[in-house]
């Protein structure tokens, strides 16, 4: 098996490695110390709800806590290696890919945990679909770095071709066995992990895999990560490689869902006076839902079957549902150059012409917050005196479709899911 670079025809090449993973005796329950993926933790309370959950939790290591982010690199990294050297974390003796799987209710998510061998965008092996801001990707970069260590890994999906062979036959073989690991998180998602080492199952993953490209489905900075300290390092180094979770959405689809926006200094009435003002002449047509949320969800799942809409919250539990943009306004403040499936995106319009042009409200995080569960950001919201925008999920086919073009989505426009549990298993760049 090809296991030194790049697959043979420029495809996906998984590679082992020796996983690292909390020894269960010496933590309260594997449960306990996972964490969902740092971007997906509503700070601040979301840490701290986890760090009380067990003094080893994962967030520990990917959202730190320290006055300066230098010093909360290196308390990840000093954290890392007390644990290792604790026995709280041990890698594993040989070198696997795992399958993962988890289990909400009746849906089913089965895939591969690996090494990937990182390549340039433009061969077209991995293809991102949104953007990304160069702050996190230098925090990230700067953790990563610090702690020699990949903490989580991304979501990649790929399409298989739906017979049952090839890595999708190893995993469904491996599942009949026993697991290394088997637990329940406190969202009710069971996960179970396994190790496949065996030579010839190994080569039959890394066939099937070398003939198919990759869609980012989540962790598009850490992917930029990636590639930036490959960049910096010399090759071949471990750091030709980082941690993924690779899903076969033909045989295992996922869900796609929206990523909402909290709007942290402007309060919802200043935000309805803009969008009501008299020069703007009924540019989006503003409707109130006096309904609690589930319903005024619905209301926009209806609009936005007919073209952008978006619902606004942030005060005494009424909604405002923005639709109907004029084809005038879209024309002056979306840029023209992309393709009409990009102009015509949710998150385009809102970045373009709300954000930017109505609310003048700039893309960083002092200002906008990103939230993907709907309840929190419209409790946030209020709490903060700020606005939430609820989006409605775009469809994964347009996602795909988009990426293989070259063209990035802004970014934070899609939520794929159920995303994978963090520390379960990471890699230590030192022991890969």
């Amino acid at each position: 098996m090809n296991t030194t670079g790049l697959a043979a025809n420029g495809g996906l090449n998984l590679k082992p490695f020796r996983g690292l993973r909390y020894v269960p005796e010496r933590v309260g329950s594997l449960a306990a110390v996972t964490s969902p993926p740092y971007d997906v933790v509503v700070r601040p309370d979301g840490v701290h709800h986890l760090q009380s959950a067990d003094p080893h939790n994962i967030v520990r290591l990917i959202l730190p806590q320290a006055a300066t982010p230098e010093a909360r690199h290196r308390q990840a990294a000093s954290t890392l290696r007390d644990w290792i050297a604790e026995g709280v974390l041990a890698p594993d003796d040989r070198p696997a890919l795992y399958v993962y799987e988890q289990r909400d209710g009746e849906l089913l998510q089965r895939g591969l945990i690996g090494a990937l061998a990182l390549t340039p965008p433009e061969e077209g092996v991995v293809l991102p679909h949104e953007d990304v801001m160069a702050p996190i990707v230098e925090d990230r970069a700067a953790l990563m770095r610090t702690t020699a260590a990949n903490l989580d890994p991304l979501l990649l999906t790929y399409r298989g071709d739906g017979t049952g062979t090839g890595a999708t036959a190893v995993i469904e073989r491996t599942v009949r066995s026993a697991p290394l690991l088997a637990t329940t998180t406190e969202d009710g998602v069971d996960h179970r992990l396994w190790a496949v080492t065996d030579p010839a199952q190994l080569t039959e993953v890394a066939t099937d895999l070398a003939r198919h490209q990759a869609l980012i489905a989540d962790g598009h900075h850490r992917w930029a990560t990636y590639l930036r300290l490959r960049a910096e390092h010399p090759s071949p180094s471990p750091w030709d490689y980082g941690l993924v979770l690779l899903i076969d959405t033909a045989r295992y689809p996922l869900r796609v869902r929206a990523i909402h926006r909290l709007l942290n200094r402007l309060p919802l009435d200043d935000a309805l006076d803009a969008l009501t003002a008299p020069a703007l002449d009924g540019a989006f047509r503003v409707r109130t839902v006096d309904a609690p949320l589930p319903a005024a969800l619905d209301a926009l799942a209806e609009a936005a079957a007919l073209g952008n809409a978006y619902l606004l919250a942030g005060g005494a539990g009424r909604f405002h549902l923005l639709d109907r943009p004029t084809p005038g306004l879209l024309t002056r403040t979306v840029p023209q150059e992309y393709p009409p499936a990009w102009r015509a995106l949710d998150a385009t319009v809102l970045h373009a012409t709300l954000l930017e042009h109505l609310w003048k409200i700039p893309d960083t995080p002092e200002d906008i917050t990103y939230i993907h569960d709907a309840a929190a950001a419209v409790e946030q919201a209020e709490r903060r005196g700020g606005t939430a925008v609820l989006m409605h999920p775009v469809r994964e086919e347009v996602v795909r479709d988009l990426a293989r073009q070259g063209v990035t989505m802004p970014r934070k426009s899609t939520s794929f899911g159920p995303k994978p549990a963090t520390g379960l298993v990471l890699r230590s760049l030192d022991t890969a």
